[in-house]
C-alpha cells in the first residue's frame, strides 16, 4: 500500500489536503450545547478596621469569620490577606456547578452569626460579601530587565 502513494505522490498531497479540509469543515459545523465554567464561583468578604494593624485584623476579623466559614456546601477552599491599612480580605473558593448566588446567601447567613464577635469599629463599618465567579486565567506580566523600554514599548 505505501509503494501505491509512493508511486503517487500528487494523489496523496491531494488526499491529504482534502482530508484536512473536510476536518476543518466538520468542526465548524460542529453545535456548541453549552460553554464549560472555566473558573469556580467565588465569593469574596471584605472588612474594614480603621487603624488596626494587620496583626490585630488577623486576629480579631479575619480568624473569627474563617472560622465561621468552615462549614458551608461545595467550600473548596478559602484564602486571606490582612493589611497594615486596616482591610481584610476574604476569598471563598467553591465546586464548578455551585450556584453563585446560593453561595452568597450562604456566606451572609454565616457572617450574620459571626457579627457580634467582631470589634464594634468593624461593625460600624460594616463588612461587604460580593460575588466574583468571573476571574482572569491568565495574567501576564512584562518587564525590561536592562531599562532599555519603557512602558509604552512594553505595551
Amino acid at each position: 500500500m505505501a509503494n501505491f502513494f509512493i508511486d503517487r505522490p500528487i494523489f496523496a498531497w491531494v488526499l491529504a489536503i482534502l482530508l484536512c479540509l473536510t476536518g476543518t469543515l466538520a468542526i465548524l459545523s460542529l453545535p456548541v450545547e453549552q460553554y464549560p465554567d472555566l473558573a469556580p464561583p467565588n465569593v469574596r468578604i471584605t472588612a474594614n478596621y480603621p487603624g488596626a494593624s494587620a496583626q490585630t485584623l488577623e486576629n480579631t476579623v479575619t480568624q473569627v469569620i474563617e472560622q465561621n466559614m468552615t462549614g458551608l456546601d461545595n467550600l473548596m477552599y478559602m484564602s486571606s490577606q490582612s493589611s497594615a491599612t486596616g482591610q481584610a480580605t476574604i476569598t471563598l473558593s467553591f465546586t464548578a456547578g455551585t450556584d453563585p448566588d446560593e453561595a452568597v446567601q450562604q456566606v451572609q447567613n454565616q457572617l450574620q452569626s459571626a457579627m457580634r464577635k467582631l470589634p464594634q469599629a468593624v461593625q460600624n463599618q460594616g463588612v461587604t460579601v460580593r460575588k466574583t465567579g468571573d476571574t482572569n486565567i491568565l495574567t501576564l506580566a512584562f518587564v525590561s530587565t536592562d531599562g532599555s523600554m519603557d512602558k509604552q514599548d512594553i505595551a
